[in-house]
């Protein structure tokens, strides 16, 4: 029999193609996939599910091998990371084949990374997703030691302002698992793992996340923004509905822009403006226990005092502004000299 050409077979190979029903190619190509990836090799996503911690999402599966994983492109997403443009591969001789992930590759992390991670190889896997696709995932326990570099990285070297925001996020994820880890293992060892709700550690969780964020938030009394409303004459809808767009601006003026020389400028480059429009933190986040959150404070006071004494004089708005300027102008600005109100200026 003569040798079968080349163009014969691939006429015969797509002839066969086309008598084959959609199930059966179906069927062909997953085995050709288990083929090329190795069943053995590839752990397969049997569980999927999202983890979400504060304003920070995380996909996650567990595969088929019994392994936790955090798809490394969706934990870059939800840490705010960027893919920088140094990914180095200036490790030691004994592991320099070993690349840096993506969300480690940033100048002046290498002796952390050394101190916490130690082998690169471990920390990244490849895995075939649930629907038959390759997908890079990071090791759930190695979450942990990545926020410790971050964290590191902060008490020891200057890092730019969105290092600076990896850094928050990272004590975020920290106290959470903190939380919730405890709470995990009570109900492994008391056997209520098996009963509770599928979504009960997730709820607990967002409680706890929600807590905190009222605590930080609580720095500025309800009284300063109420007393901005009876100034402006808007009536009061109490703290549970949201304020006026404007007030965020007033409270710049007001708090920030006068409490430090170049103050606002250096809580802006902290916290940029996000793909919304929106700042991701508060300001006062970023102040320091010792220093920063003493400062507000009595800077709050004394608004607040200035407030009182307005609304009890019958002054509106404006007549109140020319006060604070007169005794807490802003930063860097000339202090306005005292005239005598005009008797036809208008007040609200």
């Amino acid at each position: 029999m003569a040798e079968e050409t080349n163009e014969s077979k691939a006429i015969g190979g797509f002839a066969r193609a086309e008598a084959l029903t959609p199930t059966q190619r179906k069927e062909i190509a997953k085995k050709a996939a288990l083929v090329r990836w190795g069943p053995e090799q590839t752990p397969r996503a049997e569980y999927t599910g999202r983890l979400k911690i504060g304003d920070m999402v995380f996909p996650c599966s567990v595969l088929s091998d019994g392994t936790r994983i955090l798809t490394q492109t969706d934990f870059m997403r939800g840490m705010g990371m960027y893919y920088s443009g140094w990914v180095a591969r200036n490790r030691s001789a004994e592991d320099a084949s070993a690349e840096v992930p993506h969300f480690l590759s940033f100048k002046g992390l290498k002796p952390f990374i050394d101190r916490h991670l130690g082998d690169l190889q471990s920390i990244i896997l490849k895995y075939r997703t649930a629907g038959g696709g390759t997908a890079h995932g990071i090791r759930a326990e190695i979450i942990p030691k990545i926020c410790e570099v971050w964290l590191d990285a902060e008490e020891s070297i200057t890092l730019g302002s969105r290092q600076k925001q990896i850094v928050a996020k990272a004590k975020l994820l920290m106290r959470a698992l903190a939380h919730v880890g405890i709470i995990a293992l009570v109900d492994e060892a008391t056997g209520y793992q098996g009963v509770r709700p599928k979504d009960a550690l997730q709820m607990y969780l967002e409680r706890i996340i929600r807590k905190e964020l009222a605590a930080w938030a609580k720095k500025f009394p309800d009284e300063f923004y109420e007393n901005i409303y009876k100034l402006k004459g808007w009536p009061w809808p109490g703290m549970k509905k949201n304020r006026y767009s404007v007030v965020a601006h007033y409270t710049r003026n007001l708090v920030y822009e006068r409490l430090a020389a170049g103050l606002l400028k250096e809580l802006e480059a902290k916290t940029p403006k996000n793909d919304s429009g929106y700042r991701p933190d508060k300001f006062h986040q970023w102040l320091t226990e010792d220093i920063g959150d003493p400062l507000l404070a009595q800077h709050l006071h004394s608004l607040i005092m200035f407030q009182r004494l307005a609304i009890a004089s019958g002054f509106g708005w404006n007549r109140f502004l020319k006060m604070v300027d007169q005794v807490m102008p802003k930063r860097g600005e000339t202090l306005q000299l005292a005239f005598p109100p005009d008797a036809n200026e208008e007040d609200s």
